[in-house]
């Protein structure tokens, strides 16, 4: 029983990628919420955002918090900013499993989306959590920033606050943009990986 044990746990591991940053970012094509297919290899040339996304986490519910809109302030400087040089594409995916936590569908993503006045351009739907096991997005949020070559160039935390406070927004210092403001000039990003936080990704 023991190598049966074993087995299953290399299994399990095997089922997650390690995505290195300064490698290509793993391709995907996924539904999103607006009707559209959205696939990594047809979005080259402009800079990409994946944020890691369940509506029901008390984390991702901090940064959406109806005060701050923290995150949909991000998501609407950094697509402003975007079309300033090449382009930027922000993605939410929502890789929670059917009955698990945060779960949505075609039908119930567009009503999350208004109703957090969310400004990504899409809410991507990987029930089966196909693409967050290939980037091993380990949490909500969890976020990656690809650059227009399709080289992953961020993996890691929103910023440096682990917690659901939303006391905690106030000072916090916010890695992505840390990051798009350095890329942006040209820049060497000081921490292009940081350990996320958050909820566990519900596969």
């Amino acid at each position: 029983m023991k190598w049966l044990s074993l087995l299953a746990l290399l299994f399990c591991h095997s089922a997650w990628a390690n995505v290195e940053v300064g490698k290509a970012a793993p391709n995907f094509k996924l539904p999103g919420h607006d009707g559209k297919t959205y696939e990594l290899s047809g979005l080259k040339g402009k800079w990409v955002v994946l944020e890691w996304f369940n509506h029901e986490c008390p984390y991702v519910k901090k940064h959406y918090n109806s005060e701050f809109m923290a995150m949909q302030n991000l998501q609407k400087k950094w697509r402003a900013e975007g079309k300033k040089d090449k382009g930027l594409i922000w993605l939410a995916v929502n890789s929670s499993a059917e009955g698990k936590q945060g779960h949505l569908t075609k039908e119930t993503a567009p009503t999350i989306a208004a109703e957090r006045k969310a400004n990504m351009n899409a809410i991507l739907l990987d029930p089966s959590g196909s693409v967050g096991k290939t980037y091993g997005a380990k949490t909500t949020p969890h976020m990656y920033i690809i650059n227009p070559e399709g080289t992953l160039v961020y993996n890691g935390a929103i910023d440096d606050q682990p917690s659901a406070r939303v006391s905690s927004l106030k000072g916090a210092k916010n890695y992505v943009t840390a990051a798009l403001t350095s890329l942006f000039a040209q820049q060497a990003i000081a921490e292009p990986s940081t350990k996320p936080y958050g909820c566990s990704v519900k596969y």
